[in-house]
């Protein structure tokens, strides 16, 4: 894992906040099933860490919540990026001995492995390859969807998974969103990411030369509807910019568009146009 798309060089995605129906049941999977430490707990919410000091991950289960809702925008996954290819191949070794149902795909840049919580919720957890090694042309990076050699990964093996890695950090985020173009606008030309790859029903932006911070897709339906906000799935995701001077350009862009904002946290609460709350921070 560099560093370098996850430092003051970057804007990427500090940390996530999804809903779930049973918090408990929710904590038991995600400590021992991912790895995560507690790092705050109260009656309907947790804060997961990997390094007992930084937030990745928020846990909350609202009153009334509802079920996962199909076909609709929010979140597809959140990424997990470990430091190391034999990390991978610990959490391979340990899903497969948990009898976890998982999904596997080499894209060139990364190699990936893809599970579910109990609700649904999408998750990520892979490792990228050295980005000497990535493709770049027209600035636009090669990436692929093919199969995952296994038995290549898991000859990596050099230690049992324990935890998540203390240099685990929130790789990307890949949401669903109703409209590619309109959500192209407001992250481009609004939050000031660029456009590193183009997918059928989707595309893949990033800063700093990553293969892509943020992904977007349409695989929900063209003018797919935003979730209740008491539904499982996402609440909101961090982004976390490189200095002041950065985040207020943005600020600035996205008031010239007439995009609502509201100050909180240190930094500022915004929806994108298909309703995924975002809290921008530097």
């Amino acid at each position: 894992m560099e560093r370098t798309f996850f430092s003051n060089r970057a804007t990427y995605v500090g940390d996530v906040s999804i809903h779930v129906t049973n918090l408990n049941n929710s904590l038991d999977f995600y400590q021992n099933i991912i790895g995560f430490h507690i790092l705050e707990r109260n009656e309907r919410k947790v804060v997961l860490t990997a390094d007992g000091k930084t937030s990745l991950l928020t846990l909350e289960e609202p009153e009334k919540v509802l079920s996962k809702q199909v076909k609709t925008t929010g979140l597809y996954h959140f990424a997990l990026l470990l430091p190391t290819r034999a990390d991978l191949a610990s959490f391979l070794m340990h899903c497969l001995q948990q009898n976890v149902q998982l999904g596997a795909s080499d894209h060139l840049v990364s190699e990936a492995l893809y599970l579910s919580d109990p609700d649904g919720n999408g998750i990520e957890v892979y490792s990228d390859r050295l980005s000497s090694a990535w493709e770049w042309i027209n600035n636009q990076v090669t990436m692929a969807t093919e199969p995952l050699e296994g038995e290549g990964l898991l000859a990596e093996l050099k230690s049992p998974w324990m935890y998540l890695p203390n240099k685990t950090v929130m790789g990307h985020i890949h949401l669903h969103v109703a409209h590619l173009e309109e959500a192209k606008q407001f992250y481009v030309e609004g939050l000031g990411f660029n456009v590193v790859s183009n997918y059928p029903g989707a595309l893949f932006i990033s800063t700093a030369n990553y293969h892509h911070h943020i992904g977007l897709n349409i695989w929900n339906g063209e003018g797919a509807p935003a979730p209740e906000n008491n539904s499982v799935g996402l609440k909101l995701f961090t982004l976390v910019y490189p200095d002041k001077q950065t985040l207020d350009d943005a600020i600035d862009r996205l008031k010239a568009s007439e995009v609502k904002i509201k100050e909180e946290n240190n930094g500022y609460l915004v929806e994108d146009p298909s309703k995924n709350l975002i809290h921008l921070r530097k």
